[in-house]
């Protein structure tokens, strides 16, 4: 990482969190606010300048001591060498007027000599245990629930007959923990003992996650009780605000505003770009629905059940023919050929910001057995240019015209049929973000519902057929291992 100036260091780093660091360390930091400066500091050095393994950190820790030091901290050498680190530096006091000003400045000459030195020798060891420190105490408070007591303390406080969500996974019951903070906890169905490591490290990966717009994971137990089998349960942070599918569906439908649901669109699109590009490892959600989008307080988007696809029902790998998602919101390449990649998760959230924008399902039956996706009826509208006719009727606080007709473009662009026609989550959150203009959307050579029934045609036939072809005459290839028993 090629940092030579405070320019180029606070280019690297989100204005918001240097003002963070600012605010913290910008004090006389003496008892807790040493402790708020130096959190500060490792909180950007862990977000920013380092790899995804903790061998892998470099001399790239002490830039933020640096940085606190020269541009952040005015409240003299000595506060700061104290806190930073550990350097109590005492200042000469003598009777007389001239040989204290004399010890004044030799300590001021001494301070600021051994600060410098101090940074650059001190600094990197200095940060680097602090974010060990945190790592670990993150990690010590994750695997805090995974003994059998542990198993046997929460129970006690999930309240089993109530249920306030149920998933592929399982049923989702609200609950305390022991320092009576209110939880969510989310037990898996058709669990065994044998896959436990796996689940127990992948969970830990998942809980160093952490992002405004991701459900916080607060600890997991495993265990084996005699009347219930074998058990898996996380706790999550209770969303007291419930799913978007809740809001657009269910008994509260028709209460959000429509600039609450551009913060729900921005919210959801920045947690799947941090998936995509911020996580180490990366991570596909593989199944981004609006049951997935639960809601804070303050309506703030957080993206549920990351990672943790490999253990439900349909776990799988990368590439399979066993598809691990909801009808509606899977990508066509993913449910035709199991190919999945971080686009197979922009068109699951293009689906969502159409749901988000029209209030209608993203698939329905008619009462005749027909299909009905809500993509090719919103891609009709747009291709004669009537986006606006997908707003949902009777919304609240409209927005204006130009700024809904760039989020249904978005959406559309989003849910595309063809995998390469799809930006990138970056490039979505940088669109909704900022007056970047939508490009020209690419025409669609085959609808989404007849993407849909050449998959079932293929999944019903004896013997496979090298091709297949749509009522309109255009062929889509059908790859062999589709076609095999």
């Amino acid at each position: 990482m090629d940092l030579t100036t405070k320019a180029d260091f606070e280019a690297l780093i989100p204005n918001a969190t240097l003002t963070d660091v600012v605010s913290n360390c910008n004090q006389s930091l003496r008892g807790t606010a040493c402790a708020s400066c130096t959190s500060s500091l490792a909180n950007l050095l862990a977000l920013y300048l380092t790899n995804s393994s903790i061998a892998s950190i470099s001399d790239c820790v002490a830039y933020p001591s640096i940085y606190a030091g020269a541009s952040a901290i005015y409240f003299g050498a000595t506060d700061t060498a104290i806190c930073l680190f550990s350097l109590d530096i005492p200042v000469p006091d003598t009777s007389n007027g001239e040989g204290k000003k004399q010890g004044v400045n030799l300590g001021v000459l001494i301070s600021v000599g051994v600060v410098g030195l101090a940074v650059f020798i001190g600094g990197p060891w200095f940060v680097y245990r602090k974010y060990r420190d945190s790592r670990k105490k993150r990690r010590d408070r994750i695997g805090n629930l995974e003994t059998h007591s542990g198993l046997d303390s929460i129970s006690e406080t999930i309240d089993f007959v109530s249920i306030i969500g149920k998933g592929r996974y399982g049923n989702v019951y609200k609950g305390y923990l022991p320092d009576g903070s209110e939880v969510a906890f989310k037990r898996f169905k058709s669990c065994s003992a044998a896959g436990d490591a796996e689940f127990a490290h992948e969970v830990k990966v998942i809980a160093s996650i952490r992002h405004v717009n991701l459900v916080a994971l607060r600890g997991y137990c495993t265990a084996t009780t005699p009347l219930e089998g074998h058990q898996r349960i996380i706790v999550c942070d209770l969303m007291k605000n419930g799913s978007l599918h809740d809001h657009l569906f269910g008994s509260t439908k028709g209460r959000l505003t429509c600039p609450v649901r551009q913060k729900i669109a921005l919210g959801t699109a920045r947690g799947l770009a941090y998936l995509h590009y911020g996580a180490q490892p990366a991570i596909i959600h593989r199944d981004i629905k609006a049951s997935n989008i639960l809601l804070d307080d303050m309506f703030e988007a957080k993206v549920a059940d990351f990672g943790l696809a490999k253990f439900s029902l349909e776990g799988m790998t990368h590439l399979s023919t066993r598809v691990a998602g909801t009808m509606g919101y899977i990508a066509p390449e993913y449910a035709l050929y199991g190919q999945l990649t971080d686009r197979s998760d922009v068109y699951s959230f293009g689906v969502v910001l159409l749901e988000l924008l029209s209030g209608k399902k993203a698939f329905t039956m008619s009462d005749e057995n027909q299909p009905s996706v809500l993509a090719d009826w919103v891609w009709s509208l747009v291709k004669n240019e009537k986006a606006l006719d997908i707003i949902e009727g009777g919304m609240p606080e409209l927005g204006s015209p130009e700024v809904m007709e760039k989020y249904v473009l978005i959406a559309v662009l989003c849910s595309h049929p063809e995998l390469q026609c799809r930006p990138s989550m970056d490039q979505v959150v940088k669109r909704l973000e900022t007056d970047i203009s939508v490009p020209s959307i690419p025409d669609r050579s085959i609808p989404i519902v007849a993407i849909a029934e050449i998959d079932r045609s293929i999944r019903n036939r004896d013997s496979g057929c090298e091709k297949g072809r749509t009522s309109s005459g255009s062929k889509l290839e059908v790859p062999h291992k589709l076609n095999s028993k």
